[in-house]
Order: structure tokens, then sequence, then C-alpha cells
């Protein structure tokens, strides 16, 4: 059964980072949102970018940067045949590394694990957009916050319902250490029209303290076209 996003993220002050992956009500365009939070000043004190394959994170002020590592990265890259990568850290290079020379996401995956900043370990989260829409979302956690444990796990959509998506994060929830994601993707409607009016919708819904940034895009599926929404809380 779909659920509600915008109440889920309304309902948790702190799933950290979140992608969403779907097909548009109307069954023309792959959807895709990504969306970070952070508690520190640090991991606050952050925009989203354009670039020309994609987006990055950027500091907002240079001057209050006090550690870039696991923070700064690509969220958003895109292959020369239309495939778009969207994660939570640099793993999205491993994976178009991979891609590029012809190899499955997995396999760029399975060289990676989750993000080294215990007690917490964060997940990391990954998605791959195919052209024709199908899609896959893989988190890689610690077993139970057991380091010396890394478990690797992959969901893929090979048909797509009109009006669905499926969301996964990082974390469950606040707490500390953060209490991380658990069970398979969650399936979620997918009613916006384009992207400016789900940007609104899940912006709205993210806490307004911890929020920083959001990028939502819809990919015609026939044509290819892409019409993309970012938001930055500092602007």
């Amino acid at each position: 059964m779909k659920k509600d996003l915008c109440a889920l993220l309304r309902g948790n002050s702190y799933p950290g980072r979140g992608i969403l992956l779907g097909r548009s009500a109307d069954g023309r365009s792959a959807v895709i949102a990504y969306f970070i939070m952070g508690r520190s000043e640090n991991s606050r004190n952050r925009i989203f970018e354009e670039t020309e394959d994609g987006i990055r994170t950027k500091a907002f002020d240079e001057s209050r940067m006090t550690d870039p590592s696991l923070i700064i990265y690509h969220p958003v890259r895109r292959l020369e045949n239309g495939t778009t990568i969207v994660t939570n850290g640099d793993q999205t290079d491993t994976i178009r590394q991979h891609m590029a020379e012809g190899r499955c996401y997995r396999h760029g995956l399975h060289s990676r694990t989750f993000e080294p900043d215990g007690p917490n370990w964060t997940p990391r989260i990954s998605g791959v957009v195919q052209p024709d829409g199908k899609y896959a979302l893989s988190i890689l956690k610690s077993l139970d916050g057991d380091e010396s444990c890394c478990c690797r796990y992959f969901f893929e959509y090979e048909a797509p319902a009109a009006g669905t998506g499926h969301f996964i994060s990082t974390y469950q929830g606040d707490g500390n250490p953060l209490p991380s994601f658990t069970g398979e993707p969650i399936p979620v409607a997918v009613d916006a029209p384009d992207a400016s009016a789900l940007a609104k919708e899940l912006w709205e819904s993210l806490n307004p303290d911890n929020k920083v940034s959001l990028f939502v895009e819809y990919i015609d599926l026939e044509h290819g076209n892409r019409h993309t929404t970012i938001c930055n809380k500092h602007c």
C-alpha cells in the first residue's frame, strides 16, 4: 500500500538524507528527489549547486567549513546514455566510473561500505534511473551497529507503475547514535504534476530546523527533457 511521503516526513524530525525514485502520475516522466538535512553547523552550512552533469554540494560560507569529508560530494551525476545516478556520498563517482566502463552499479557498490562516522556508521544510500524509467535503490549499512560487518541490499524496479515511487533514507529518525533505515524502500504516492510542485510539497514537509537542500527532477521518458527544481535553505 502506497504511503503519503509528505506525511511521513512531517512526522520525522531527522530522516537524514533521503532518495525518492518513481514515475509521475501521468506515467510520462521518471521522478527523482534527493534531500539533505543537518544537525551540526558544518552539515547545515551547505547548498546544492548545478553542474554540467548534475549537482554538487558546496559550502554556503567557505569560512565556516570545518571538515569537508562526507559532506562535500556530487549527489547527482548523469551518464552520456541518459542514466542518472543519485547518492548520499562520493559513491556517486564510484558508480559512475563502473557504469561508464560497462559494469553494473552493483559492482561499484561492492567496493564501498557505510560511512566511517562511528558510532552512527551512516548508511550509503544510492539510486540509479535508466533512460526508460526503470530504477534501482540500494543501501549499504552496518549490521546492527557492528562496524565489522557491512550489509548490502539492492532493490530493482523494472516496471514502476504511474503515480508510484519508492523512498529510502539514511536514518529511521533522530537519536544518539542515529538509527539506520531498516526494511525495504517505502512505496509512496507520486501525485505532483511537475518538479516544482513536488519540490514545494517536500520542502514544506521537511523539519524547518534540520532541512538543508532539496533536488527534484522530472525526466520526460519520450524525449529525455529534464525539468529540475532546487531548494536551498541558504539562498
